[in-house]
Parts: structure tokens; C-alpha cells; sequence
């Protein structure tokens, strides 16, 4: 048992283990804890390369919290997973603008001459 001094400071109550090895721990709790697809995908693509997906799931257990978020690589609401699109982690990039024609403004006034001499302007 170790007493502490006036200049030592307590340890920690939650020690750092798998959660700040969590792919996700520098994410934002908005993205973590989205219901929707398009705004958790931040997180379900961190979920993919995560070395402690496993821990995360029996830690939060999903299904029996009635869990809203990504965890263990799955997106949950009211703790059931969500169909996910096929393939929710690609972004489709936004197409650029297709350019619209203008119209070339028609020359106007009094033709001169006929079509021999090239329908001049006056």
C-alpha cells in the first residue's frame, strides 16, 4: 500500500487499455455515435483496420444496451445492426458541374449583298 504525498499525483482511474488502441479514439463522438450511415462512415472505416474490434463489442455489447452508433464495425440503432448499402465506406465523389451551353449571341442589322458576296454585315 503506498501513501501519497503532497506532490505525487493519484493514478488514474480509467487506465489507457484497449480503447485508447481503438482506431476510433481520436474520432469525433458525433461520428461514433451517428444513426445514420452516411455520418458514421468515418468510423465504420476506422472499424475496418481496428485491431481491437473485438474488445469494443463484448465491452459495449450492442444488443443488450440498446446501442446507438458504430461499434465492432457495424452501425447500431436501438441495438440492432443496420443493413448497410453495399459498399457505405466508399464516398462517392460529387460529380463537377456539366457546362451548359450558352448560346452565341447572333449578329444583327441589315445584310448586304447576296450570297455571292458572303451575306456581309452593314
Amino acid at each position: 500500500m503506498s501513501v501519497l504525498g503532497p506532490c505525487s499525483t493519484p493514478p488514474p482511474l480509467d487506465p489507457p487499455g484497449w480503447r485508447s488502441a481503438a482506431a476510433c479514439a481520436g474520432l469525433p463522438p458525433k461520428v461514433v455515435f451517428s444513426k445514420k450511415v452516411k455520418e458514421a462512415a468515418p468510423a465504420l472505416r476506422a472499424c475496418t483496420g481496428c485491431t481491437v474490434r473485438r474488445h469494443c463489442e463484448a465491452a459495449v455489447a450492442p444488443a443488450e444496451s440498446w446501442f446507438d452508433g458504430v461499434c465492432g464495425g457495424r452501425l447500431w440503432r436501438s441495438g440492432r445492426p443496420v443493413p448497410l448499402p453495399a459498399n457505405p465506406l466508399m464516398t462517392t465523389p460529387k460529380r463537377p458541374p456539366v457546362p451548359t451551353r450558352t448560346a452565341v449571341p447572333r449578329p444583327t442589322g441589315t445584310r448586304l449583298g447576296t450570297a455571292q458576296d458572303g451575306g456581309r454585315l452593314a
